[in-house]
This record gives C-alpha cells, sequence and structure tokens, in this order.
C-alpha cells in the first residue's frame, strides 16, 4: 500500500511509534525526488507488510469517495484488541471499536492526515511483526497488512478485474460488499470492493495512492503484464523502484494498481539493522544527492510518545 501524506516528520512519529511499525527505507519518489518515499513494515520490510508514504509538505487534504482505497487494515493478535484500544486512548488517538466485523473484531482509527487504519483480530498470523518498540512488544505488535478497501460505484467491473482477470477468489459477500482473496488465502492477500453511491473521490494527503499486488520474479511480472495488455489494459512498461520492479494500471473503478517483485528487497544497499537510518537513492539519482537532500526536510525517528501527544 502506498499513501499521500502532508507532513514527513509527523507520519514517521505516527506511524513508529503509536502503531510501532519499522521504518525500512528512506528514499525518495523516484518520480519526483524533491519528495520523501517512506517505508513500514515489520523488521525486514516483507511485502506483505508494507505500508509506505509519499509526504509532501504543504499537500491539500483529499476527500474519501469512489475510485479510490478507502481504508488499510492491519492484522493484531485477538487478545490484543483492549490493550491496542487502551494505547490509542492514552495517546489522543480517536477510535471506533472494537466493533463486531463480518469474522473478526475491528478498531478503526485515522491517522494525523485522516487516512483511515483498521486493527483487525486475526487469529493464526505467523508473521511476528516489528517488536523494536518496547512499549508495545512482540505480543501486541502489528503483525502486517490484513486487507484493503475499495470503493467503488459498481461493483461488477472491479469484481471482474479481481477475480476474473488477476485470478483472486470471490471470498464472502456481506451487507457492505465483496472480499476477494489471493489464491491460498496467505495472510494480507484480501481486498473488499464496497459499491457505494457516493461522490468520486479526490485522491490528495490522506488517500491511498495505489495497491501493490506481489509477483516473485520479473519474470512472472513480465507474462502478467503480456496478459493484461492482450485484455485491453493499459499498462506501464516494467519500471525500475530498486528494491523492486514494477508495472501500473488501473482497474475500471479507478483505482491504481501495481503488480511488484519481491526482489531484489530493502537490503540490496543498507545492512539489515540500519535499514532506515539513511537517505537511500539510486545509482541514477546519486549524481544530484547535494541537490536533492537539500530540497528535503530533516527527519529523526523518535523515541515512544508521551501521553496525550497525538490527540
Amino acid at each position: 500500500m502506498t499513501a499521500i501524506a502532508e507532513d514527513p516528520q509527523r507520519n514517521v512519529d505516527f506511524y513508529t511509534t503509536v502503531l510501532g511499525l519499522r521504518l525500512v527505507k528512506r528514499t525518495v519518489n523516484f518520480d519526483a525526488p524533491d519528495t520523501y518515499h517512506l517505508y513500514y513494515g515489520d523488521a525486514a520490510g516483507r511485502p506483505s507488510t508494507l505500508l509506505t508514504f509519499f509526504p509532501w509538505p504543504g499537500a491539500p487534504y483529499g476527500r474519501q469517495g469512489t475510485g479510490l482505497t478507502t481504508a488499510t487494515a492491519f492484522s493484531v493478535p485477538p487478545e490484543s484488541m483492549g490493550w491496542w484500544q487502551q494505547r490509542l486512548q492514552s495517546l489522543g488517538v480517536a477510535s471506533d471499536g472494537p466493533v463486531a466485523g463480518s469474522d473478526q473484531e475491528i478498531l478503526r482509527l485515522r491517522d494525523p492526515d485522516g487516512l483511515v487504519i483498521e486493527l483487525v483480530a486475526s487469529d493464526g498470523d505467523s508473521r511476528s511483526g516489528w517488536d523494536g518498540v518496547a512499549a508495545i512488544g512482540a505480543d501486541n505488535a502489528i503483525r502486517g497488512l490484513f486487507s484493503v478497501t475499495m470503493t467503488e460505484k459498481a461493483l461488477d467491473p472491479t469484481a471482474e478485474m479481481l477475480a476474473g482477470m488477476l485470478g483472486m477468489q470471490h471470498g464472502r459477500d456481506s451487507a457492505e460488499g465483496s472480499r476477494f482473496v489471493m489464491s491460498g488465502g496467505a495472510e494480507g492477500t484480501a481486498v473488499d470492493v464496497v459499491p457505494s453511491d457516493a461522490s468520486r473521490g479526490l485522491q490528495a494527503a490522506g488517500t491511498v495512492h495505489h495497491i501493490a499486488f506481489r509477483a516473485p520474479d520479473r519474470e512472472t511480472q513480465t507474462k502478467w503484464r503480456q496478459e493484461l495488455i492482450e485484455a485491453g489494459v493499459q499498462v506501464t512498461e516494467i519500471l525500475d523502484r530498486q528494491y523492486f520492479t514494477s508495472i501500473y494500471f488501473r482497474e475500471p473503478g479507478g483505482v491504481l494498481l501495481e503488480i511488484a517483485t519481491d526482489q531484489p528487497g530493502f537490503t540490496v544497499d543498507e545492512p539489515l539493522l540500519e535499514l532506515g537510518q539513511h537517505l537511500k537513492l539510486p545509482p541514477w539519482l546519486e549524481p544530484d544527492r547535494e541537490q536533492i537532500q537539500a530540497s528535503l526536510p530533516s527527519l529523526r525517528v523518535p523515541e515512544a510518545p508521551a501521553a496525550g501527544e497525538f490527540g
């Protein structure tokens, strides 16, 4: 998942200290290198754990609506839900719930830019998450992504792409919409599609920019690109993102989708223990490092927040 934020330091403060994710890569938007691209995840930044941001200082705020991804859900241990509710309250972060969803309890909150985040009680999630924040610890740590929610004017065209073209399975229907899951149903593979008569969303700060699906390698990615082209979908060329390669395309409702490779990963230019500590640039931007650094605000990874700090 990649979203848009307004203030980079506030973004780092919230995701590393309140939610306890690890800042695993500090780089720039390769298409607009005067802006950070910040990656958060588990200890190694594994693909099923990643939420990333383009923080643009001074960016206007967006509007939730159709044609956008409107919620990002993380998996947490079921026994930690009460603990998370108390933690958010003590830090001044408003939340709703826990409320009973179709299968699990859900705690819903918003980050400082208004992005909707859900913590889902997911039993049996084998991922360990990141236990680097002592105030949270391994028992309560977020395990990784659980699902995303796409709000659409019409369900069927999006469902046809997800199930008919991308190979997802139609998991279940509810009063809100339909769930689709990748084959095998591993953690972090669910997409909820919610039909709505709301107005079209506006993509800016506080909204999701795109959803990324995983491909194990470039050969698989190339095959997917060819299949999408043959189906009449407009797809980008394969783009080098240093830590993976990517292709981008839109589903019928307008949400931008990406297929990204797992490799080479975040340790290609930085040791595991030092992930996120330094500004990393791809080779083709290194000659402009001095200019790029001058255009970016300084960042620090803070200690644990004081009570009420995010109220």
